[in-house]
């Protein structure tokens, strides 16, 4: 094999990775050929080439009727896999369980993959009105109480960086300046856990805290959520739940408490 030849193939694959990636990231469930060309800089022939090889292989599908595509059975068998493979997932389990049925809300668990977070599992109680959440759908960590969860745990330095960047605001009330953000980080370490209504959906409202790892940092976060109107009367009832379950899941991952853990004021932190 040519090194040209090589450096193809190898361009090939990068594409191929690309094409699953946005069908992971976009939040839509099926994207057409013009949708992935436009958003990845593509020829309209260059993906229908790797859909075509992706459809091969059973990662991608065809929806016939409409003519767009959608993440096939291969995809879905390699997410299944990965998640199979988070044991904070499995440990999690009977804590998202009881802690759903002990507060008639869905309880959620997520996880951080650099400056996003993504739900990897949740229970859903037994009722007419519920909340459901979409696994593997990247969100920012400054949108929504599980991700701010993550956001006020990371070392300071990695927070400065992350509102050094433009912070989109995902829906009208998604906080974006970064010294009130700075705040509400501080208050969120000081009570343990946080809290949104509509950051990250509209209507929708949680309460969520970190799980620690042995050397204190968080690995997982848990929360509970449900429709804001009824939610925000929950509220009192679902923190103690959820705060126990935390700490049982952090013991468990071999978290020894430190109470003396502050976040600096804002007025010391360089966020210009």
């Amino acid at each position: 094999m040519t090194v040209e030849s090589k450096s193809q193939r190898i361009a090939t694959v990068e594409r191929a990775a690309d094409v699953l990636l946005l069908f992971s990231q976009c939040g839509e469930p099926n994207l057409g050929i013009t949708e992935i060309a436009r958003n990845l800089g593509l020829s309209k022939a260059a993906v229908h080439r790797i859909l075509a090889s992706l459809r091969s292989r059973g990662f991608i599908d065809l929806i016939e009727e409409s003519r767009r595509y959608t993440l096939g059975t291969s995809s879905l068998a390699l997410g299944l896999t990965c998640l199979a493979q988070l044991d904070i997932r499995s440990l999690a389990a009977p804590e998202l369980a009881s802690l759903s049925r002990a507060t008639n809300e869905t309880a959620t668990l997520s996880i951080r993959s650099g400056f996003e977070r993504l739900y990897v599992d949740q229970v859903i109680p037994n009722r007419e009105i519920v909340m459901s959440v979409a696994m593997g759908i990247t969100h920012p960590l400054h949108a929504g109480s599980s991700s701010k969860a993550f956001l006020a745990w990371t070392p300071e330095t990695e927070i400065l960086q992350y509102l050094k960047r433009k912070l989109k605001a995902v829906t009208p009330n998604t906080p974006t300046d970064p010294a009130k953000i700075i705040y509400e980080l501080r208050q969120i370490r000081t009570r343990g856990y946080s809290q949104s209504v509509g950051e990250r959906q509209e209507g929708s409202a949680s309460v969520a805290a970190p799980i620690f790892d042995r050397s204190g940092t968080p690995i997982a976060v848990i929360s509970v959520c449900g429709p804001a109107d009824r939610f925000k009367s929950e509220l009192s009832q679902c923190v103690p739940l959820l705060l126990n379950s935390a700490a049982r899941l952090s013991k468990r991952m071999g978290y020894i408490p430190n109470k003396g853990q502050k976040l600096s004021s804002a007025g010391r932190l360089n966020l210009k």
